[in-house]
């Protein structure tokens, strides 16, 4: 019986999760490229946008398609309209205020952080 409840939760939890973005990384972000690049993102429910430094503006649809814990990192799949699978992570345990943007091979497109622009190396030198 508790095999199947767990089954029956993990089936309801992607249901869920194949919808709307979660309420943990919907809002605004200040976003950083490798190269130092400054970005401003806003998630919505089911779409997000990029503003470069010009103030360019690029909206893309999504849909959530995986929540995955490991390690307490927390890792949320993305699946955009044009095809492209991205993955927002959250690297530090109980800390959903900074973490990266990445592609499906796991290549960082960028660090993210809702009060300031960061790199990748500042998320680990926050925590100490």
């Amino acid at each position: 019986m508790r095999h199947y409840l767990n089954a029956l939760f993990l089936i309801l939890g992607l249901f869920l999760t194949s919808c709307a973005g979660s309420d943990v990384y919907q809002g605004n972000w200040k976003a950083t490229d490798a190269d130092g690049n400054k970005f401003a993102i806003k998630f919505e429910q089911k779409n997000f946008s990029i503003k470069d430094d010009q103030g360019k503006v690029t909206k893309y649809e999504y849909s959530q398609n995986s929540v995955k814990i490991e390690n307490s990192v927390k890792t949320y799949g993305m699946h955009l309209s044009d095809g492209r699978v991205y993955n927002i992570s959250f690297p530090l345990a109980n800390d959903t205020s900074k973490g990266v943007i990445t592609l499906e091979n796991n290549d960082i497109i960028y660090t993210i952080s809702r009060t300031s622009y960061i790199s990748y190396k500042d998320i680990y030198k926050l925590s100490n």
